[in-house]
């Protein structure tokens, strides 16, 4: 039996996923890219957890893994106190109504051939979650919960703005009544403008419904504004874990450190020293052996390059791998 705490939705053991990629010389071996490393974390009911880091550190694998897009190399993932991945197939396709996912890519995500009321209907038409003939009452519904007219669900999606388009992926989400939703970048392909409108939307939703988020960005002021908890990934690892005002106020992590120092600061005489980190990411098929930001952190040390920091509890709710922490 699990020992999750009751307050805990998701929870997150020592998750791993690699991918196997052939070698390009003569094809003959197999070489594995590390999208995930042995990380783990704990989403609370009701809560948003921002998860951030640059692209290719493993953010959407670990939304993947969550929906059951992509099966994870090992680790445990406990949802509602239940272990996911021991669970048989067609058991773990049945809490798929319970998990959702809104994309990144408010138009690719949509079938253009559909109609939009058919678009949110499908999935409550596939899952016999209604009547057929309360069907259309429950996208009317939907479409009011994000902010669209009821005569907009005959149009097809090329007729909408980008943030339109969004908000009929967040109304497709919420079809089924989920408890958890993940989701994957959803305002970096909208104007600035059109993404304070999303966030909001989300927020709103979240109190209404008593949704979970795990809400994965790569910009940190988004993140802080929607976020109760924050965790850091870099190259599959989770360097930094901790409430958001903990977090900005107080990183530990050079990670984190330089990512905030490239945040813009909206008040012009409080200027930010940037960090500016050499290099370039290292690959993930062949990790450095020690800490795996060693390459580029600007306060290495010595044992850096040898012996990879295990995330550690620094102080009541605030987590890092870094053997600064121990200093």
């Amino acid at each position: 039996m699990s020992t999750v705490d009751q307050q805990t939705l998701i929870d997150i053991r020592h998750l791993s996923k690699n991918f196997a990629v052939e070698s390009a010389i003569f094809k003959r071996r197999k070489d594995y890219v590390q999208a995930v490393s042995d990380i783990s974390f704990s989403i609370q009911r009701g809560q948003t957890f921002g998860l951030v880091g640059e692209s290719g550190c493993g953010k959407t694998t670990v939304g993947k893994i969550l929906v059951n897009l992509i099966r994870p190399s090992s680790g445990e993932i406990y949802f509602a106190g239940r272990e996911l991945t021991a669970m048989p197939d067609a058991e773990r396709r049945q809490l798929c109504a319970d998990i959702q996912l809104i994309f990144q890519d408010p138009y690719s995500s949509l079938n253009p051939r559909m109609r939009i009321g058919d678009i949110i209907a499908e999935p409550i038409r596939t899952n016999r979650l209604l009547p057929k003939a309360a069907i259309e009452d429950r996208v009317s519904e939907l479409l009011e919960c994000v902010g669209l007219a009821n005569y907009m669900r005959n149009r097809y999606p090329h007729e909408f703005s980008g943030g339109q388009r969004q908000r009929v992926g967040i109304a497709r989400a919420l079809a089924l009544n989920p408890k958890f939703i993940v989701c994957d970048e959803p305002v970096s392909a909208l104007d600035v403008s059109i993404q304070a409108q999303v966030l909001n939307l989300l927020a709103d939703l979240r109190e209404q419904f008593n949704l979970t988020y795990l809400f994965i960005a790569h910009g940190l002021n988004v993140v802080k504004h929607v976020s109760d908890q924050v965790g850091v990934m870099y190259l599959g690892r989770m360097m930094e874990i901790a409430p958001k005002t903990m977090l900005y106020n107080e990183p530990i992590s050079p990670y984190t450190q330089a990512l905030l120092s490239a945040v813009p600061s909206v008040d012009p005489s409080q200027k930010r020293e940037r960090i500016i980190l050499a290099g370039d990411v290292p690959s993930p098929i062949n990790p450095p052996t020690g800490c795996r930001f060693s390459s580029r952190c600007f306060k290495k040390l010595e044992i850096c390059d040898t012996v990879e920091p295990q995330i550690t509890e620094v102080r009541p709710g605030h987590w890092c791998a870094c053997h600064l922490a121990d200093q």
